[in-house]
Formats: C-alpha cells, structure tokens, sequence
C-alpha cells in the first residue's frame, strides 16, 4: 500500500496510527465503481478495516455488485468534519475480492472470522455475525491510500 504525493505533502497525511484509528471509529463510506459503458456508480456501506484490508458487506443483488463482477476496480472515501478545519479522511482504491459464499449464509470462512468479529461488534454490538443471506463481502487491500487531516492546518 503506497501514500499518494498530495498537495500539502505530509503535513496533513494521516499516520498509520491515525489513520487505523479514523477508520475503526467511522461507520459508512462510499464507494464508487465503474459500469461497462463507463459511468460511475457511487454508494454508502457499512464497513470494517483489519489494518491492511477494508471489508465491505455488500447485498449481492446491487448495482454495485453486479458491477463489481464486471470491472473489479473500486474506490472508497471514508470522511468526517463539517467545517474545513474539521476536514478529514480517507480514499483507498485498488480492485475488489469477492470472498466467502455469495450472499453469505454463514458456512465456515476462516478469512471471513476476524471481518465478521469486527463487524458484528461494531454495527450490531453481537459478537457473532447475523447472516441474512442477501449480503456477501468484498475485500479491498488497496494499492493505493490518500488521506487528509485538515486538523493539523492549524498546528505548525
């Protein structure tokens, strides 16, 4: 996974650290994928990151998914802030894995154990994941990470 040269250059770039803890602490993202004909898709999940991976549940009959299964690249933005001090986030992109059973019913996925734990206690409070088998997940190892903490704007 690379950093992106931004603008700022490494002034506002979140460290590993931060950025581990920016994405445990936010609860949707977008991502946005690409049709046959070119045009772009954008659209809000829910989400868990693993440290290395960012794990998106998905329901398998989307447009999203199906256009997933054509073009497996993807972009995701996770942000947060209203004014611009405030400003901060996330973009990752690189290509989709689609992994476990589609949708998941819950059969054995030791890949699958840690992305459920955390997604279970996240969104649900539960410490097992509720399978409603119209979901399935996609993993995205991104090769590619921007991020932005306006917060540090005002510190020199």
């Amino acid at each position: 996974m690379t950093a992106s040269t931004q603008r700022r250059g490494r002034r506002i770039m979140m460290t590993d650290a931060e950025r581990d803890a920016f994405l445990d602490e936010q609860r949707t993202c977008r991502v946005a994928t690409v049709s046959a004909d070119g045009s772009p898709h954008v659209g809000a999940l829910w989400f868990v990151w693993d440290g290395g991976s960012l794990w998106l549940y998905s329901i398998t009959r989307s447009r999203r998914w199906a256009q997933l299964r054509k073009d497996r690249r993807l972009a995701v933005v996770v942000d947060d802030g209203v004014e611009y001090g405030e400003l901060r986030g996330i973009e990752l992109s690189g290509t989709a894995v689609f992994t476990g059973e589609a949708p998941r019913t819950g059969e054995p996925c030791p890949e699958l154990d840690v992305p459920e734990r955390l997604f279970a206690r996240k969104y649900f409070g539960m410490a097992r994941m509720p399978h409603d088998g119209r979901h399935a997940w996609l993993r995205l190892t991104p090769d590619a990470v921007t991020s932005w903490d306006f917060r540090k704007l005002g510190s020199s």
